[in-house]
């Protein structure tokens, strides 16, 4: 039973000092992240970077339909001509 005790004290202590550990690494990380993002030529490449995603989309919106169209008609044009019965 003493040991059980000790044993348990023992993982009581370890999750305390762990979690306050973990916090504290935890806010150093969102410390730095808030830093980063806040960087102005951090700002500038995303801005950079959602214009091409932006652009990227348009393109793929006015394509897709095209491509969808033909392999729509080329797979008509190839049915099987089989009645199922």
């Amino acid at each position: 039973m003493k040991y059980r005790m000790a044993f348990m004290a023992g993982a009581a202590i370890g999750y305390v000092l762990g979690t306050k550990a973990g916090r504290e690494r935890y806010e150093q990380i969102k410390r730095v992240s808030r830093q980063v993002s806040e960087n102005p030529n951090v700002q500038e490449a995303a801005e950079v970077i959602r214009g091409k995603a932006g652009s990227v989309a348009s393109s793929a919106k006015e394509r897709v339909p095209e491509q969808i169209g033909g392999k729509r008609a080329k797979a008509e044009q190839e049915k099987p001509s089989v009645q199922p019965g």
